[in-house]
């Protein structure tokens, strides 16, 4: 995945909606600098917490079984269920320059998001 910075994107949103007609009509694709998969993005949460945090995957299937088991409706399950299949199967997986022709800079990098969370006490026990 390529996490983005949720702050990038409403920066995008803003200079984008205040460009007048320059991004008119035009689809802007935004994207952290660089690839992660959740475990490595969980490696760095656990770095910059400085406490041992580990990642387990599970399917999409599973997903949907543990959510039927919190009683979500079966409905709300299947829908939950296909999306992650596609989010999950590699679709997502590529780089844009979405911020850096919009906003002329480097996107915010996941471990920054990290270590300000962190200090932010995010994930204090």
């Amino acid at each position: 995945m390529p996490p983005v910075d949720v702050r990038d994107i409403a920066d995008v949103v803003v200079a984008a909606v205040t460009a007048g007609d320059r991004y008119a009509g035009q689809a802007l694709t935004v994207s952290g600098p660089r690839l992660l998969t959740f475990g490595e993005a969980i490696a760095e949460i656990s770095a910059a917490a400085g406490r041992a945090l580990t990642y387990r995957a599970v399917s999409a299937r599973q997903y949907g079984d543990d959510l039927a088991g919190f009683g979500v409706p079966d409905g709300e399950v299947e829908f939950l269920v296909e999306l992650f299949e596609s989010l999950l199967d590699g679709r997502n997986s590529y780089l844009s320059d979405g911020v850096q022709e919009v906003l002329g800079r480097e996107p915010r990098d996941f471990s920054e998001f990290a270590r300000e969370a962190s200090a932010a006490g995010v994930w204090k026990v």
